[in-house]
């Protein structure tokens, strides 16, 4: 990981002491599918973080985007959208957001997830 990846990694485990933090998860742990063709759109690909419940459910995919994304949005939209086939949340992070966010940001998709907020 990179240094601003280990600093990223440090502020999940902080905010969020109840979640398991798994660093640069292959797609292919994550994604599934049929058929040589499909599975080499994801084969090489990372997650930045993956952020799972104790009992090791996926609650959300986390990506610390930096300079290098600038200009790869359209490429970074279709990374998002292959997930959410899948079944999963990306949130995205240009700088490091607060504890405070973080938490927020993890509850309000839970409470999604659970049906008492609107998607």
């Amino acid at each position: 990981m990179t240094a601003r990846e280990q600093q990223m990694y440090s502020l999940l485990q902080t905010a969020l002491p109840e979640c398991t933090v798994l660093a640069q998860v292959a797609f292919s742990a994550l994604v599934t599918a049929q058929g040589r063709a499909t599975r080499n759109r994801f084969d090489r690909k990372v997650a930045d973080f993956v952020l799972c419940s104790q009992q090791l459910n996926v609650i959300a995919v986390i990506e610390l985007d930096d300079r290098s994304h600038a200009g790869r949005e359209r490429k970074d939209q279709e990374r998002d959208a292959m997930l959410k086939l899948a079944g999963y949340v990306t949130l995205r992070y240009e700088n490091f957001p607060t504890q405070q966010t973080l938490r927020a940001d993890i509850e309000k998709l839970l409470m999604q997830k659970a049906g008492a907020l609107p998607a």
